[in-house]
């Protein structure tokens, strides 16, 4: 039986922001054949954490594409999230490695250096069905490292009407740049005394800079390129919302996922950007608060579009013996039909054009909090932009840079003080 979505949201949830007891599930055995073949030998296949609730989900389209090409074994192994980039870096290091690896874009620059290039085994036409803009950013100088699979969608906006209407929100015009979200906030609270967001530059500290089009690093990447007049405003300009009490006091803490106060339990007024699972947690655990919740289109960056924090890819290391056969059960896995169907029983969005235009997608013209955010999601995955740092150390700089920034907001430094030493941090990290 298919679980049902809303019971899934918890643990896509932690999918989708890249959480991953190693289970392995394999077909039954087939003669081997010349390494490197594309449609036979053996292809061992890493996934994240679906074995638990999408079992029947990939051994059905495993049989499938053995019935396909019988000629091939596919070794199924799914691995805890946690556990996912030291299971890999051990297997490459002993040189017995995968085939096909399942991969959450952070922890793709860490690996690029033992991975192939994809260029060689995807034709240009064959990558023709993927969002552009999913795909462009899993290139480096040129090469492209990994393929798209699924991800959480383009972010939503929601407001908690009984709330913002008070401090005259209007939901055919709620902010589009976090200036206007933090003004939104100081209203809310000096009208109503409830806090208006909680959402600051902490543990998302670098996607908040890139909605402001900072410039993050130097273009060769080996140095930290922020500590400039106009982030220091940047985060004093949340500082003093946070002061204020716009931005709610538990958004210093570091676990997002259990912030003190969140719209679920009905302690602050709104979100200008959060992931579409927060939304089916909040119709689950909270109707009440569900029930009355505008959702419009997020902020926007400098640009216009939606950020992505992250997405799901695949990528075959460079010691594999069956590169090909790899590609090839990768095309087929990551084809729209498939993933349709992926996203047909849970919250995920697909990184293929063809799968939106299914009437799953296009066919939702209802009025509840989720109809209207599934429009909003589906019609802005064209306008994603996922712009990671693009180094081996991605998460480890983000966090370094958030626990300065949390210190600015504790009162234990100050701007710019807390700046000189991430530069000095990520510095110090980048040579």
């Amino acid at each position: 039986m298919t679980p049902p979505r809303t019971a899934l949201a918890a643990g896509l949830l932690a999918l989708a922001m890249l959480t991953t007891g190693c289970v392995a599930g394999t077909t039954e055995d087939t003669p081997s054949a010349a390494a490197d073949q594309p449609f036979e030998g053996e292809v061992e296949f890493w996934t994240i954490n679906l074995k638990k609730n999408f079992n029947d989900y990939v051994t059905g389209l495993i049989t499938q594409y053995r019935k396909e090409h019988p000629k091939v074994t596919v070794k199924w192994v799914d691995v805890p999230g946690q556990d996912s980039a030291t299971k890999l870096l051990a297997a490459m290091a002993s040189g017995d490695v995968p085939d096909a690896v399942n991969l959450g874009s952070p922890d793709l620059g860490r690996f690029i250096p033992s991975l192939a290039p994809m260029d060689d085994y995807f034709k240009p036409e064959e990558l023709a069905d993927f969002q552009p803009n999913l795909v462009e950013p899993l290139r480096q100088d040129g090469k492209l490292y990994g393929v798209p699979w699924y991800n959480g969608g383009a972010p939503v906006a929601m407001y908690r009407k009984s709330v913002v209407s008070k401090a005259g929100f209007d939901e055919k015009a709620p902010p589009k740049t976090y200036d206007e979200a933090l003004a939104l906030a100081a209203k809310v609270y000096d009208d109503t005394k409830v806090y208006g967001t909680n959402e600051i530059p902490g543990p998302s500290v670098v996607s908040v800079l890139s909605y402001y089009g900072v410039t993050l690093l130097s273009e060769d990447k080996k140095k930290a390129a922020f500590n400039t007049p106009e982030v220091a405003e940047i985060i004093e300009k949340f500082k003093k919302s946070y002061d204020e009490h716009g931005i709610a006091p538990g958004s210093v803490s570091k676990d997002i996922r259990a912030l003190p106060q969140s719209l679920d339990n009905g302690q602050v007024a709104f979100t200008a950007s959060a992931n579409g699972a927060t939304l089916v947690n909040i119709q689950k655990n909270a109707p009440d608060i569900y029930k009355d919740l505008v959702v419009t289109e997020p902020v926007q960056t400098a640009g216009g579009g939606y950020l992505l924090n992250a997405q799901q890819t695949f990528t075959i290391p460079k010691a594999s013996r069956h590169k090909k056969a790899a590609a090839e059960f990768i095309k087929f896995f990551t084809n729209g039909a498939n993933q349709l169907a992926f996203c047909k029983i849970v919250p995920i969005y697909p990184s293929t054009i063809s799968s939106t235009k299914d009437s799953f997608f296009t066919g939702t013209g209802g009025t509840e909090p989720m109809d209207v955010a599934r429009q909003v999601i589906v019609k802005g995955l064209p306008k994603l932009e996922y712009t990671p740092l693009g180094t081996a150390k991605d998460t480890e700089l983000a966090e370094s840079l958030a626990e300065e920034i949390r210190a600015v907001f504790q009162g234990q430094k100050s701007v710019k003080d807390a700046l000189d030493t991430a530069e000095k941090n990520w510095n110090d990290a980048l040579v």
